[in-house]
């Protein structure tokens, strides 16, 4: 069968099966930044956002999809062009062995997206779906909070 979605901005025509998964068809089409981890939905790793709102992709059909808009790691910023959540994260040391912080980031940038000023307890609540084997979670917390700042001050300078 085929769909048509919007992907990190751009219009792709996907032919799948209609019982694949959306993490498998991501990975196949070459976004490699959403992990596979439990294939449970209980880890995070595969997190992207789905009309904005952060969903694990081992736990979605793909043709669940059809008609919508998907963004992962590789449409919130670039290597060349990091978005200030990937900055942040890097500058407060919330990234370790990394295979977590994709899914750490989509989290967070759908907290900050509905909510540009969290409380720790937001955050802790918004990240709760992502687990992290490395960091203690202390780092990317505050990752989040420095993002939140870097955030407000250049909305104020536009």
């Amino acid at each position: 069968m085929e769909i048509k979605v919007k992907i990190n901005g751009e219009e792709k025509i996907w032919n799948i099966n209609p019982y694949d998964i959306l993490l498998d068809v991501l990975r196949r089409e070459g976004y490699k930044g959403v992990k596979e981890g439990c294939r449970r939905g209980e880890c995070g790793a595969c997190a992207v956002l789905i009309n904005g709102i952060p969903v694990n992709s081992c736990l979605v059909f793909a043709a669940e999809v059809d008609g919508k808009e998907i963004t992962t790691i590789e449409g919130i910023g670039t290597p060349d062009k990091p978005h200030i959540l990937q900055k942040s994260f890097i500058e407060a040391g919330a990234v370790q062995c990394g295979f977590c912080t994709p899914g750490m980031i989509i989290s967070a940038k759908a907290l900050l997206d509905k909510n540009p000023q969290p409380t720790e307890e937001e955050i802790r609540e918004a990240i709760d779906g992502n687990y992290c084997r490395c960091t203690g979670y202390v780092k990317i917390i505050e990752a989040i909070k420095l993002a939140a700042q870097r955030m407000k001050k250049a909305s104020k300078e536009k």
